[in-house]
């Protein structure tokens, strides 16, 4: 009870405007202050997108809120998080090597802060995709890092990730691989592939998705691979919905179309009502059988080193067809 009673009392401190002190607060049921000041002593700094982070010496209890693209590199780096986010109330099947001891800790973009209290984290790894309120408030908890959700950042991630966890050697591994199989897929890629149109989509809450060149699994396709960018996608900004009229107009030659049920809770029906549109059945690509519904996990984010090589793969393989 009387741990409940603190439990609660931090979580109202968090909520609140005066904080000052919350990692001590972490750490008063040990009753002695030099152990307090002993651990804080044990820290070290690490770099990561410009900034600097002053972590525990020993990352041992991580937590993962928002961020699956962090979740894809742990994955790979073999580490098993103290708390990892719920999609649709489960830890998703693609993590369950890594989520098998982990506690959850909210939805995938709403944390609960009590839940992460709880487990006294050494260290949370967030998403900059959270407004700055929610950071400041995992910050209050533990130092919080916001990974990227940003291809271009992808080796970024996970040699920080690598770095925090002790797998620096594991990374480099990854990071190799990547460079090699990304280097022969440029070989294999047949040259009259690369002045076709070719998009990738994502179908969320029923509606169609694009991306701009850089995002998503663009930057694959369009960057590392050098396929021509459509000149519908040069102008999208951020992920954008566009109406099924819209999409018959850049009618592309190609379509990688990724859909997770999860993610159209109200319309799990959502592909095959867009399968039996007219409009949609009209496409070249319909037409012509080249549309590849989930070549990878439709939760792979096209981010992590680990799931652009199992895309960079996939991409090949379908556009060599």
């Amino acid at each position: 009870m009387k741990r409940s009673l603190v439990i609660w009392g931090l979580i109202v401190l968090i909520s609140g405007a005066g904080i000052g002190g919350i990692y001590l607060a972490r750490h008063a049921d040990s009753g002695a202050a030099g152990a307090v000041k002993s651990q804080e002593q044990q820290q070290r700094s690490l770099q990561y997108k410009g900034m600097t982070y002053l972590l525990p010496e020993r990352a041992e209890r991580i937590v993962v809120t928002g961020a699956l693209e962090a979740l894809e590199d742990l994955l790979l780096l073999g580490v098993k998080p103290a708390g990892v986010m719920t999609i649709g109330g489960v830890f998703p099947a693609l993590f369950a090597d890594i989520t098998a001891d982990a506690q959850p800790i909210g939805e995938r973009m709403q944390p609960s802060l009590e839940a992460i209290l709880k487990l006294r984290p050494d260290v949370i790894v967030s998403s900059d995709k959270f407004p700055a309120a929610t950071t400041a408030q995992l910050q209050k908890i533990a130092p919080t890092i916001p990974i990227s959700h940003f291809p271009s950042d992808g080796e970024a991630n996970l040699q920080f990730l690598g770095e925090l966890t002790g797998r620096q050697e594991r990374a480099q591994e990854i990071l190799a691989s990547y460079r090699k199989d990304l280097a022969e897929a440029k070989k294999r890629l047949p040259e009259a592939v690369k002045n076709k149109k070719v998009v990738a989509i994502r179908i969320r809450v029923g509606n169609i998705f694009v991306y701009p060149p850089d995002v998503f699994y663009n930057d694959i396709l369009y960057q590392e691979l050098g396929l021509a960018v459509p000149v519908e996608i040069k102008s999208v900004k951020a992920q954008e919905v566009i109406s099924m009229e819209k999409f018959s107009e850049i009618d592309p030659d190609y379509i990688f179309l990724q859909y997770e049920v999860s993610e159209s809770p109200a319309n799990p029906r959502a592909l095959e009502d867009l399968q039996r549109n007219p409009v949609w059945q009209r496409l070249k690509a319909v037409k012509n059988g080249r549309v590849f519904i989930n070549s990878v996990d439709p939760l792979i984010q096209g981010v992590a080193v680990g799931g652009k090589i199992q895309f960079l793969h996939a991409a090949v393989e379908k556009l060599s067809q």
